[in-house]
């Protein structure tokens, strides 16, 4: 798809452009814009030619976390990177009593709406952690859109509460943590930001490839906005409420992934100790295949090597 369609469809859209230092470094060819989708704005960044390939990161980060594999994304494909609301410098609104204005299917919505103000109908999906469950939701609920899908380093929501034990617990104690009634989490977070980004990241990294230290002072800085801790604290509510509502009904009613689906995850990672991932996709998805990468739960920033040989045989 050609840019002239982007910049017309999106000219009544954009707020502002959106420059960071931090940002411009890490993505020094790329655009920065808020996108305007009425009840919230998502923030968005933009480079490349060729098919549409939309990036979406996981907890507790935002776009960054795509920084050692975007740049070259870009040389084939048109890639999309939003940080999802609730993150970064996306939107971060007061969560509903029933939490579904955090719900996965408002999140999924979120993205649709940034690719089709961005000209395009149809797309490729990569998606990490908290971003691939928004993933998995649009490829449910939009599934016209979704051309081919790559998930890294989650099992399904709804097979990983039912499969829930003590080492899942203690290993990923962040997700219960989060879900405890407001404000308790959400004052403990903004005590100290950095601490809980560090914390969080280094229980889960597998340590074989040393975070960038301009992406780190990235997630700090955005977990330090107002409203911040509250919108990853609704993001984790939901997915422990209305989420599973809306998984149980998808899963009832026969409902699945019918794109070609490929699913990685680490090979250090909580999700190879305690799940069978490959297992439990194939039992929402027709078409699925995938493996462990020599990493911790980071895949985008632990094997980036790695993960960029998969994407240019799956998405090409």
């Amino acid at each position: 798809m050609k840019s002239e369609k982007i910049g017309k469809n999106r000219s009544s859209a954009i707020i502002r452009s959106n420059p960071i230092v931090n940002m411009s470094k890490l993505f020094p060819d790329f655009k920065h814009q808020l996108l305007d989708l009425g009840d919230v704005h998502i923030n968005t960044c933009i480079a490349g030619n060729g098919p549409p390939l939309l990036l979406l990161h996981g907890h507790p980060q935002t776009h960054a976390i795509w920084h050692r594999v975007a740049p070259s994304l870009a040389q084939t494909h048109t890639v999309v990177m939003t940080d999802l609301r609730g993150y970064g410098d996306s939107s971060k609104p007061q969560g509903l009593v029933d939490h579904s204005n955090y719900a996965k299917r408002a999140m999924a919505k979120d993205q649709v709406m940034v690719m089709k103000l961005l000209g395009y109908e149809q797309f490729d999906v990569l998606a990490h952690d908290r971003g691939a469950r928004v993933a998995h939701r649009l490829a449910i609920d939009h599934p016209d859109c979704v051309k081919r899908m790559m998930l890294l380093d989650i099992a399904p929501t709804l097979a990983m509460y039912r499969q829930t034990n003590e080492a899942f617990a203690r290993a990923y104690w962040h997700w219960f943590f989060l879900i405890q009634p407001s404000p308790m989490p959400e004052r403990l977070i903004e005590s100290s930001p950095g601490d809980y980004i560090r914390d969080v990241m280094g229980n889960r990294s597998a340590g074989m490839a040393p975070f960038d230290p301009r992406a780190v002072a990235e997630y700090v800085r955005c977990l330090s906005r107002a409203g911040a801790a509250h919108g990853l604290c609704e993001d984790y509510r939901a997915s422990a409420s209305i989420d599973l509502v809306h998984d149980l009904e998808s899963l009832n009613s026969g409902l699945k992934i019918h794109h070609p689906l490929k699913v990685f995850w680490g090979l250090e990672g909580v999700i190879q100790k305690c799940f069978d991932p490959l297992r439990e996709w194939q039992q929402v998805a027709h078409q699925v295949s995938g493996a462990a990468l020599p990493c911790g739960h980071y895949i985008p920033e632990e094997a980036p090597h790695e993960l960029l040989k998969e994407c240019k045989t799956f998405f090409q």
